[in-house]
């Protein structure tokens, strides 16, 4: 089931997959960085985000982290267990996500992506994510895709 992320509940867990998962892959943040954690629940409360979980009480077994700024839908974070993966969680959080940011005028929806993390990269441009640049200070790649307004029903 996907919710909304609920601090008192999922941040212990969401806290532990950006340490053992995100960061191992990050070339500018340290696992050890106890700035960057110390700040996590701060950069969620900036953003929305939402959970898988098993059931409505079970701890996140993955996550999306996304900001809006203007028209622009910033995907921050996304993380899925690695005994979770491959069930198409991360397909449906970024579905989330767009569906929630082209409800409030999102046109463009905007990541970056470690360059060693191949599996996400892939599932970005399988999602319609256009690779626009290179970074090469943060040794990331910027990914952009255009979002659909919203159908509505008559």
């Amino acid at each position: 089931m996907i919710r909304a992320y609920n601090p008192r509940y999922d941040q212990t867990e969401v806290v532990r997959l950006i340490r053992d998962e995100l960061i191992p892959l990050s070339h500018t943040v340290h696992q050890q960085d106890a700035q960057v954690i110390r700040e996590l629940p701060l950069r969620f409360r900036r953003g929305a985000a939402f959970v898988v979980a098993l059931s409505k009480k079970s701890p996140p077994v993955a996550f999306i982290h996304f900001e809006i700024m203007g028209q622009i839908l910033y995907q921050d974070m996304m993380v899925t267990h690695p005994e979770h993966r491959g069930r198409g969680w991360g397909k449906q959080l970024m579905a989330c996500s767009e569906s929630y940011g082209a409800a409030r005028g999102c046109t463009i929806a905007r990541l970056f992506v470690d360059d060693s993390n191949d599996r996400a990269h892939l599932l970005y441009r399988k999602l319609g994510y256009e690779t626009v640049r290179y970074v090469p200070e943060l040794r990331c790649y910027e990914l952009l895709k255009r979002l659909s307004p919203p159908q509505t029903t008559n």
